[in-house]
């Protein structure tokens, strides 16, 4: 009889809408930002992007930039070309991102003043990003395998519902410590972002404006605050458009010396 009972309370258990779901299918951190890496981003996009750097005393500089990115499977290419203002004019940033784990990208600066190419590297891709306060490796993403990843919670962000995780790389002499980070769940995007060293806060990440466009979750406008620097730059992304054929030719360091990029 009693054997009966507990087969029974079993049984409902698993009828309990959820309860399987929720037990035996619970998400791990990994889970998530496996979505996060493969969320519709489009094929290519171009991008018009204005950055605004702000000092600690508030003075602002206003740079126009724009963007193209590529997919070829799970790698991806991209390539930043400034526009405005005249001392920046035609200033490039090429990057292949491989997907493989412990493979580096290969990125290039294009500085048209010194009219040479010059190749991201080793400690280099440690340096802020044209006096911003993203890094060049800030400016791709890192293999998800790369780094050991901890769902800790759930939290709102500007009214939305969050996965909180901690991310925290395999390699030991990265430039940061750890990473914590807020997944929007429709949009399956980081939408805040901590990262901290043996010191403490580095810098904090957020994003201002997220939407639908195109039925992509697109980001309109994020900023990283420098706490250390006291310093923070603002990117304004309009004029977006995906799926537009953007051509292979524009991913070489040939394109970029020409000063050719539209």
């Amino acid at each position: 009889m009693v054997g009966k009972i507990f087969f029974i309370a079993i049984l409902c258990l698993f009828l309990i809408p959820g309860f399987f779901c929720v037990n035996a299918l619970a998400l791990t951190g990994r889970d998530v930002m496996v979505m996060v890496d493969e969320r519709e981003d489009g094929d290519d996009s171009k991008t018009i992007v204005e950055m605004t750097l702000v000092n600690h005393r508030g003075k602002k500089r206003v740079r126009q930039m724009v963007s193209y990115r590529k997919d070829y499977g799970k790698d991806s290419k991209k390539l930043m070309c400034f526009k405005k203002p005249a001392d920046v004019k035609d200033t490039s940033f090429l990057s292949w991102e491989w997907d493989t784990p412990g493979r580096d990208d290969d990125k290039w600066l294009y500085m048209p003043a010194l009219r040479k190419v010059r190749r991201i590297c080793g400690e280099s891709t440690n340096d802020y990003f044209m006096g911003s306060d993203f890094t060049y490796d800030d400016m791709g993403k890192r293999n998800v395998d790369e780094d050991t990843h901890f769902l800790t919670g759930e939290e709102s962000i500007n009214g939305s519902s969050c996965w909180k995780i901690e991310s925290v790389p395999l390699e030991k002499d990265t430039y940061y410590d750890r990473k914590i980070l807020w997944v929007n769940k429709d949009a399956k995007a980081v939408v805040k972002a901590e990262y901290y060293d043996s010191q403490g806060l580095i810098k904090t990440f957020a994003v201002k404006d997220l939407k639908l466009h195109n039925a992509i979750w697109t980001i309109f406008e994020m900023e990283m605050q420098n706490t250390r620097e006291n310093h923070t730059t603002i990117m304004k992304m309009s004029n977006v458009k995906y799926n537009i054929g953007v051509a292979d030719s524009f991913f070489q360091t040939a394109t970029i010396s020409r000063g050719i990029v539209r």
